[in-house]
C-alpha cells in the first residue's frame, strides 16, 4: 500500500530516455572550474536514500574542489572518457571500468579531465540529513542540514572546551 501524497516513481528509464534528458549544468561553488554536465538518475525514480547522477565532464573540466565528506559515502564508475583522479597525495589516471569508493572520513579526492574527449561516469551516495565536507587545500569546512549549506574558514573553527 502506498503512502498518501507520495508521488509514483516507475522504476525503469530506458537508455533512450536517458539520452534524451536534459543535463543540468552544475559550477561547483568553490571552484569556477569544476563544471558537471548531470542527469539525475536517482531522482528520476524516486530514490530518497541514495542520489546516483550520470555525470558528463568536458575537456579541460574538473569534478569539484579536493574534498572529503565526513558523513555521506560516495563512489564513481567511469563509464567513458579518461580523467586524472586525485586521491589522497596520488595522481591516477582513470578510465573506462574503473570504479573508486570514497567512504565518509577517507581519503580527500577529485579528478579532471585534461583530455580531448568527455569524460562520463555514474556517481553516487548516500543521502544523510546533514554531511560535513572539508576542503583541505582552501582550508574550508561546509555544513549542510537538509538542503541548507554553510561554509566556515578553518581559522575560524575553535574547540569548545567541557
Amino acid at each position: 500500500m502506498s503512502e498518501p501524497n507520495k508521488e509514483f516513481h516507475h522504476p525503469l528509464i530506458t537508455s533512450k530516455e536517458i539520452t534524451e534528458l536534459p543535463e543540468s549544468i552544475n559550477i561547483h561553488r568553490f571552484n569556477e572550474k569544476a563544471i558537471r554536465h548531470t542527469r539525475s538518475l536517482g531522482d528520476l525514480v524516486g530514490l530518497t536514500n541514495i542520489g546516483i547522477h550520470l555525470v558528463r565532464i568536458a575537456p579541460g573540466d574538473e569534478t569539484t574542489q579536493y574534498h572529503v565528506h565526513l558523513v555521506d559515502d560516495e563512489f564513481l564508475y567511469i563509464l567513458s572518457g579518461r580523467g586524472i583522479a586525485e586521491i589522497g597525495d596520488e595522481k591516477l589516471e582513470v578510465g573506462p571500468g574503473d570504479f573508486m569508493g570514497f567512504k565518509a572520513k577517507g581519503l580527500a579526492h577529485t579528478m579532471s579531465n585534461p583530455f580531448e574527449s568527455d569524460l562520463v561516469y555514474l556517481m553516487g551516495g548516500n543521502r544523510q540529513d546533514h554531511d560535513i565536507c572539508d576542503y583541505p587545500r582552501i582550508k574550508r569546512r561546509l555544513y549542510r542540514l537538509d538542503q541548507a549549506r554553510e561554509y566556515v574558514e578553518w581559522d575560524d573553527i575553535h574547540p569548545v572546551s567541557k
